[in-house]
Formats: structure tokens, C-alpha cells, sequence
């Protein structure tokens, strides 16, 4: 059994593969001071639940964009699963060329996206991750990382509009009844749900222009089901596991 893990700064989602299959997944809030006894705590409890032990995990692989976390992981599998877990980052072989200034700079999480996204699509396409930050990654037809962009997440505008507008109250994301809002808070949630929709439909339909076609844009991430594909045009998928995907891919190349 492998375990595929995802640390993000907002959400750890993680999951087992068997024969090729992701069976079981899991998404719990990031705490950055988690020790790898908690995680190894937290993984055996959850496994339980599925009649499941550690002893069935014999292998891992995890990307974190929390740096303080990727060691407590591989601590954890050390410990607690008895082998060495492949941590994504330099010297780890993901299959595609980056074709960045600085290819160290790029989020582990992005580049197993591109690599989820380019063997599904097998030509160019766009990734849109919908986390903490939403960002876009785009992937050439020859397979090759290109780069991307990185804009502030929903939840992290809505906590802004709060903080920082003394009149505005605190709105927790969700659907707006209509367009136009009738209270204040249905005004926030419009704004953020049709801002960051109209946002994502202008960037993707850019990148296609660079790109010189009508590359697929898939979109990934704890939050992308606010928005799409109710209110975007220039996406129609959303795969939840799209990055365990990748990471079960990067292992295949690396084990």
C-alpha cells in the first residue's frame, strides 16, 4: 500500500493507493507545529477507521509547502512505517522539464499538478489549484513545466476584507443568493465568488493566448467547488485528487 500525502498551508490531504487505485483519502487542517509522533498518532487513528494499520503502508512520497513539515512526514515514516519516504523536491525525479529561472523555487505541490495534468491531457494545459493561494501552472505540449501565477486565495481576501473594513463583518465563503447583494454580506460573498470567477476566466483565457491554443484547464484544491463550474466558463473540471494523482505518478518514476 502507498501513502500519498499533500501538505498544504491550509490543508494536509493525504490517501492510499492499492494496485494503482486511490482507495481512501483524507483532508485535515495544517498545523505547522505538528510533531511526527502527532502525524504518526493521526495517520494510525484514521486507518483504523477504515480497518486498516500502518503495517499495510510500505511505501510514501509527500510534497509540502510547509517547509517545517516535510521532515516530521519522513521523520514519521521512519519511525512509524518503517521506511524512507520520498520527499519531492531537487534530486527527485518527476518526469518533466522546468523551464523556470530559479526550478528550485517551485512549489512541490505545482509541479506534481503538471504532472498529474500532462498525463491526463498528453499536450499543453493549464492547472488551477484552489488553496490557500490560487495559483495556475502551465504545462507546454512537449511536456514541459513553463511556469505560472500566483494570486492571494478566497479566504484569505474575505479574512482581509474584515481586518481591514472596519464596517464589514466577518462572511464565511458560500454561494451568493444573487449577483446583486441585498445585505452586506451577500455583497462580500458576490464579490468573491463572481470577482475571483471573472478573475480565473480572464487569466485562463490569457494563458491560451499565450499559449497559441485552446489548452484544457483543469482545477484542483479544497476550495474550488465554490466557484467551479457554477460560475466559471473557462473551466469545466475539477479533480479534488489531481495532486495525489501526481504524487503517485512521481513515485512510480522514483521507487
Amino acid at each position: 500500500m502507498l501513502l500519498v500525502v499533500d501538505v498544504g498551508n491550509t490543508q494536509t490531504h493525504f490517501g492510499t493507493v492499492v494496485d494503482g487505485e486511490l482507495l481512501e483519502r483524507w483532508r485535515f487542517a495544517t498545523v505547522r507545529g505538528s510533531t511526527s509522533d502527532e502525524l504518526g498518532a493521526a495517520l494510525r487513528n484514521l486507518l483504523a477507521l477504515r480497518g486498516l494499520d500502518l503495517s499495510q503502508i510500505d511505501a510514501s512520497i509527500v510534497s509540502s509547502t510547509v517547509p517545517e513539515l516535510g521532515p516530521e512526514w519522513s521523520q514519521m515514516a521512519r519511525r512509524y512505517l518503517g521506511h524512507e519516504m520520498i520527499v519531492v523536491g531537487p534530486g527527485v525525479k518527476t518526469g518533466i522539464a522546468i523551464r523556470t529561472d530559479n526550478p528550485r523555487e517551485v512549489g512541490a505541490d505545482r509541479l506534481v499538478n503538471a504532472v498529474a495534468a500532462y498525463a491526463r491531457y498528453g499536450g499543453a494545459c493549464i492547472v488551477v489549484d484552489f488553496g490557500t493561494a490560487i495559483t495556475y501552472d502551465v504545462v507546454s505540449a512537449e511536456g514541459e513545466y513553463l511556469g505560472g501565477i500566483i494570486s492571494p486565495g478566497m479566504e484569505i481576501s474575505l479574512e482581509a476584507l474584515w481586518a481591514r473594513a472596519a464596517k464589514l463583518p466577518e462572511v464565511e465563503l458560500g454561494e451568493p443568493r444573487s449577483l446583486i447583494g441585498k445585505t452586506t454580506a451577500d455583497a462580500v460573498r458576490s464579490g468573491i465568488v463572481y470577482g475571483f470567477a471573472a478573475q480565473v476566466d480572464g487569466i485562463v483565457g490569457r494563458l491560451r493566448a499565450e499559449l497559441g491554443g485552446e489548452a484544457p484547464a483543469i482545477a484542483t484544491g479544497g476550495l474550488a467547488h465554490h466557484i467551479v463550474p457554477s460560475f466559471t466558463e473557462s473551466i469545466s473540471e475539477v479533480d479534488d485528487v489531481l495532486t495525489l494523482t501526481g504524487l503517485q505518478l512521481v513515485w512510480e518514476r522514483n521507487r
